[in-house]
């Protein structure tokens, strides 16, 4: 589609195109890349952008890190509390007590779907708060404390 022939609008159009590709594929789980939309699309950065604001609006996607764009189901619930203080849901679900190993940042890695050097920024605000023993390349973190509902939520 290209630009010069409907300016106005047109983030509209690709954002109800995008609508319609992800009800078509229920195992969708990620928007393609702004790139890929500008190639088949033939428009700008800013339209692309603009029409995934407008998914953004209507619940259908959320951007991540690393700058993709991920599909919302319907009934699909998704946390968005910051990393360390989902961590600080470890200590419950684990049900660690103090002197207990606390899980590897490559196993966090993994459970949180998060990439090692953002779970390693993570596990260092648990570290500043006392709650952690600092970690390191092969040394384990162990629990120094456990941190209540209103200590978590201060990240």
């Amino acid at each position: 589609m290209s630009q010069q022939a409907s300016p106005r609008g047109t983030f509209r159009v690709i954002a109800d195109a995008l609508k319609a590709q992800i009800e078509a594929d229920p195992k969708m789980v990620e928007l393609p890349t702004v790139a890929e939309v500008m190639d088949a699309q033939d428009v700008s950065r800013g339209v692309v952008l603009r029409a995934f604001g407008t998914l953004q609006k209507d619940g259908v996607a959320e951007p991540v890190p690393g700058g993709r764009w991920r599909v919302i189901r319907e009934g699909q619930q998704t946390d968005r509390r910051p990393l360390a203080e989902r961590l600080t849901d470890v200590f419950v679900d684990d049900r660690l007590q103090v002197g207990a190993t606390f899980p590897s940042a490559s196993a966090l890695s993994e459970r949180f779907g998060v990439s090692r050097p953002t779970m390693t920024k993570a596990l260092e605000k648990l570290e500043a708060a006392g709650w952690l023993s600092e970690g390191g390349q092969g040394k384990l973190r162990i629990v120094r404390a456990l941190p209540n509902r209103e200590e978590s939520s201060s990240f």
